[in-house]
């Protein structure tokens, strides 16, 4: 399935369906969003600085995305045990799903290779997807910078 997915999405595409598992044993499927404007981010892995320091920026600002009629939810390779202890830790305030097998990074074009050390491996870009009540990707971020970042995807999502 994820084969026959555009690897490179541009602003304007349908934004790829998916169903996962979210922490507090939920599910979550793009689909039961149709109407909301969906801020979809990936992050690399639960607990690490830059990871840590985006989670919580996003839930600084929840209500202001609530405001703005958007739902936030981050994505990572981690497993919903990992996301729970997680947001346990770190009073996070944003849901969080679970993408293990990575499929929905395939599908969003950010399992990618990355380098550290002169070593290549698969991992997770850090990217995000505003995605309209439509299912359409309106704006796309990628190799995000953490600061300043949720401030300046709250911005896109109240101007939507």
């Amino acid at each position: 399935m994820a084969a026959s997915v555009p690897k490179d999405l541009k602003i304007g595409d349908k934004a790829p369906a998916f169903t996962a598992p979210t922490d507090g044993g939920g599910k979550l499927s793009l689909s039961e969003l149709k109407g909301k404007t969906v801020v979809l981010y990936f992050y690399p892995k639960d607990d690490t600085s830059g990871c840590t320091a985006e989670a919580i920026a996003f839930t600084q600002s929840q209500k202001a995305f609530k405001a703005a009629g958007a739902v936030v939810i981050g994505i990572s390779k981690d497993s919903p045990a990992s996301h729970d202890k997680f947001k346990a830790k770190h009073s996070l305030g944003v849901s969080l799903a679970a993408d293990e097998d990575t499929r929905i990074a395939q599908a969003y074009g950010v399992w990618v290779e990355k380098s550290m050390y002169g070593r290549r491996y698969m991992g997770m870009e850090r990217a995000t997807f505003l995605i309209d009540g439509k299912g359409v990707i309106r704006q796309i971020w990628r190799k995000v910078k953490v600061n300043g970042h949720a401030a300046e995807v709250l911005a896109a999502a109240k101007a939507h």
